[in-house]
């Protein structure tokens, strides 16, 4: 794994760093290709913030943690990825490391993380309709038109490329582009 550390408002010792790359480092098992990983300390309130997210072969999963200690946010943080990975052990199982989920030997860490039953996605309603090509200004106008919290629409300013806007919780807007 590749390693990316991160301190915002904060400077934290070097063993921080070091106990996080061990923690993060097993989760290496379950990836076939080497994995991208960031890790982001920072402080706010009183609160030791780790935001962990790893990168591999486009999937991307991300955890964050706040406690009162560093090294219990780390801690959290990997116990939620691995809970992700086992929630949806069946669904990455083509992009996962193929004896991801075996149990080894006696020298494997036992995880405390349970095997959590797969939920399956319920779809309980499609909608077709055609996505036209306009500027950003109008896509914002038609969602708001249409009192929508998002609108998905072809960028003429991008070239024709799939983009939405959505409403921000702030009263701001977003745009989310293709960048292919």
């Amino acid at each position: 794994m590749k390693f990316t550390f991160t301190d915002k408002k904060v400077t934290l010792p070097k063993k921080v760093h070091e106990y996080a790359e061990k923690k993060v480092g097993k989760l290496d098992r379950f990836f076939q290709a080497e994995a991208d990983t960031s890790v982001v300390f920072s402080v706010e309130k009183g609160r030791n913030n780790a935001e962990v997210t790893v990168r591999s072969g486009g999937t991307i999963l991300r955890a964050s943690e706040s406690t009162a200690d560093m090294y219990a946010s780390i801690d959290a943080a990997v116990a939620d990825i691995e809970r992700q990975l086992r929630k949806n052990k069946a669904r990455l199982e083509k992009r996962l490391r193929k004896d991801a989920f075996v149990r080894g030997g006696v020298e494997e860490e036992i995880s405390f993380v349970p095997d959590e039953p797969e939920e399956e996605y319920n779809i309980v309603r499609t909608k077709r309709f055609p996505i036209k090509p306009m500027t950003v200004d109008e896509a914002v106008l038609q969602m708001n038109l249409l009192d929508h919290t998002f609108f998905a629409f072809k960028n003429e300013d991008a070239g024709g490329a799939f983009s939405v806007v959505y409403r921000r919780n702030d009263g701001g807007y977003g745009l989310i582009e293709d960048d292919t």
